[in-house]
């Protein structure tokens, strides 16, 4: 067995790896750590869903493992010093998911401008449109590119900041975004969008000296991990009002439980990881993702036959042409 995978991937895909590799697919697995461990070993590559920790137990316990997969979700939970140690690759689809994401946060941003009315005096309260408001993009992914597109589309100002993107850094101006600094992009933003990557330096980023500094009935939609954000003090900017509402698309475990501070929040909306969900992106995804362990397990059986190919929708979107 050459190729173990967890996570269920689109057929075709699937079928291809399999006429170049011995592939091993047992979605039930993700239960059976006992079973699991036991092929781990004997696997070159496997491909696990999110909710499958690989650490450094488990890594070593592979001696011939090269790789490591996961459709999407981030590497979180997977020991990525003990996979550099080990020569171990991590593999994830770059962008899959970037339409999807954009498209989701794009009707967020409609929904809560328009469902959350801000006040205009003599007891009036209205909606607002994202063609007079400015964005402020948290995190230079290639969702923040297409994302900058759409809002730009409905007429909005897209401002951004990255910590790891100077700003004169020309891709800022190849997605059409004005780099700011974040005080400057919480302070002046109508919307706030936080795409960013998360890494442990950016664990509570967000916090109360900043949230405290945020526009008046900001809204804000966050596709990133909640760790980025201070728990407490994103209760208070939300429970104020200074933050009139806002979505996030995941949320740390027990966050929304009994005596923690967000728990009875109503102006915070929760999805359970919906934005990259769609038919088309898992399917690029698969595609990237196979494609690419194929090619760090090195050179298949010259004697297979090749017939299938990427499907003509998916060329371009899955990372290039297909492999012959």
């Amino acid at each position: 067995m050459e190729v173990l995978i967890v996570e269920p991937l689109e057929q075709r895909a699937l079928d291809w790896l399999g006429k170049r590799r011995a592939v091993h697919l047992d979605p039930s697995l993700a239960s059976d750590p006992r079973r699991f461990e036991a092929l781990l070993a004997r696997a070159r590559a496997v491909v696990v869903p999110p909710t499958m920790a690989m650490d450094a137990r488990l890594l070593l316990s592979a001696p011939g493992l090269r790789a490591v997969g996961r459709l999407e979700g981030g590497p979180g939970t997977i020991d990525l010093i003990t996979c550099e140690s080990a020569g171990i690759a991590v593999v994830q689809p770059a962008g899959a998911g970037s339409v999807a994401e954009a498209e989701f946060a794009t009707a967020a941003m409609l929904q809560l401008l328009r469902r959350v009315p801000v006040h205009e005096g003599h007891g009036v309260f209205v909606g607002r449109e994202l063609s007079s408001s400015t964005v402020g993009i948290v995190g230079m992914s290639p969702t923040a590119r297409l994302l900058s597109q759409l809002a730009g589309n409905f007429g909005a100002r897209v401002v951004g900041y990255d910590p790891a993107l100077h700003a004169s850094d020309l891709a800022w101006r190849q997605a059409g975004i004005r780099p700011v600094p974040l005080v400057e992009l919480l302070e002046t933003c109508d919307v706030v969008v936080v795409l960013l990557a998360y890494y442990s330096r950016y664990h509570g980023l967000l916090g109360e000296r900043l949230l405290e500094s945020c526009k008046r009935d900001q809204v804000m939609v966050c596709l990133s991990p909640a760790a980025l954000f201070d728990e407490a003090a994103l209760a208070a900017a939300l429970k104020s009002g200074r933050i009139a509402a806002a979505w996030f698309d995941r949320l740390e475990p027990g966050w929304l439980d009994p005596g923690r501070p967000l728990s009875e929040v109503d102006t915070l909306h929760v999805t359970p990881r919906l934005a990259p969900s769609t038919r088309e992106a898992r399917a690029r995804g698969a595609w990237a993702l196979v494609r690419r362990l194929d090619s760090l397990l090195g050179v298949a059986d010259p004697q297979a036959a090749f017939s299938e190919t990427v499907p003509d929708v998916l060329v371009g979107l899955a990372g290039g042409p297909a492999p012959a």
